[in-house]
């Protein structure tokens, strides 16, 4: 996916054909300002003030088969908005999308028997019933024949341990459990692709690994092609080798997870564990921006220095142990998100997920 504005990089992908095409897509909404006060409320029945907000801002991308993306952005960057359009829920303002050699918001039979959303928000699955009740009446939606429905729900039951699951009303299970049978419930028709809007939001750090492991290995067994929608780095880190990142419907990287530190980070943070608390003056001496901790001491040197400068501080500074490590992906996916926010992209900011 990628921006006319920014600078390409080159994003993996495999031979053929793209699953995913998409050319210039934008989406705009109108909305309504409400004043306040009731004076204001009256006259703005008469003279209602509006203004027109980007959701995206004409964006190109291109996804293979067997794929597995993700699209990583803050609250509000247009990533719901882009599967939306993806899976043909609402129409462009303008540009062009293909998915599987289909146009999404035609809507044809055949697309919608070729691709599953999961939206991490909203339940595919009847509250009041059974999983296995929901599960059926997808069996019958996707003319799925018995012995095939049978064999992968089994398959996916099993492999998310969720069997004693299948008869108790959705309404009584957790998140978690909720969300492992909305991904069998999505995944029974046996989809060539798979929209995975932030599956693990609101879920603790055992069912977020559980999810990861599981999506992880249906992706690989049936080479589906996936694009995962997710503000976690945790998400992107244990499925995704291509990253895309989102801001305000604008393409800030498109690109692989190891490409993203060479490019946006000039310096590598080195720890220093110390026999004893340092001389501040002493450490200030040494001329890289720093943090103290007890008998700690981080420092951030310019990666092209690291060999020249590193011997001298060890042999000055009664070290015990150090290590040498590229800045966290969170921090700079954090900055990404600062820097695109505050670089005057055209339009009204604020566009609605």
């Amino acid at each position: 996916m990628h921006n006319s504005s920014q600078p390409r990089t080159n994003a993996p992908s495999a031979a053929g054909e793209p699953v995913i095409e998409v050319r210039g897509l934008a989406k705009e909404y109108r909305v309504f300002d409400k004043p306040e006060g009731l004076l204001a409320s009256v006259t703005g029945l008469f003279n209602r003030k509006s203004r027109v907000v980007e959701a995206l801002r004409g964006v190109d991308l291109q996804v293979e088969k067997g794929e597995f993306v993700a699209m990583l952005g803050p609250n509000g960057a247009g990533k719901t908005t882009f599967l939306k359009l993806l899976s043909g829920i609402i129409t462009p303002t303008r540009g062009t999308a293909t998915v599987l050699g289909s146009v999404p918001w035609e809507r044809t039979d055949d697309f919608r028997r070729r691709f599953a959303l999961v939206m991490g928000q909203r339940n595919q699955l009847w509250w009041d019933l059974p999983a296995a009740e929901s599960f059926r009446l997808h069996k019958e939606i996707y003319r799925i024949d018995t012995p095939r429905f049978e064999r992968t729900r089994d398959e996916l039951v099993d492999l998310l341990d969720v069997r004693k699951l299948l008869l108790r009303p959705v309404r009584d299970l957790s998140l978690g459990e909720r969300m492992k049978l909305e991904l069998v419930a999505a995944l029974l028709h046996e989809p060539e692709v798979l929209f995975l809007d932030e599956p693990t939001i609101g879920l603790d750090v055992v069912a977020q690994h559980s999810l990861h492991r599981f999506l992880a290995h249906v992706q690989a067994e049936r080479q589906m092609t996936v694009i995962l929608t997710t503000h976690y780095m945790k998400d992107v880190a244990a499925l995704c080798k291509r990253l895309v990142v989102v801001t305000e419907g604008s393409i800030l990287y498109d690109g692989s997870l190891e490409q993203i530190v060479d490019r946006f980070t000039s310096h590598k943070i080195v720890t220093l564990d110390l026999d004893a608390p340092p001389d501040p003056a002493a450490i200030d001496r040494l001329g890289f921006p720093c943090e103290i901790r007890g008998p700690q001491v981080i420092l951030r040197i310019d990666r092209t220095r690291i060999a020249d400068v590193l011997p001298g501080i060890l042999r000055g500074q009664g070290v015990r142990d150090v290590s040498v490590e590229d800045v966290p992906l969170e921090e700079i996916v954090a900055e990404m998100f600062r820097s695109g926010s505050t670089a005057g992209t055209n339009g009204a900011t604020g566009a609605p997920r």
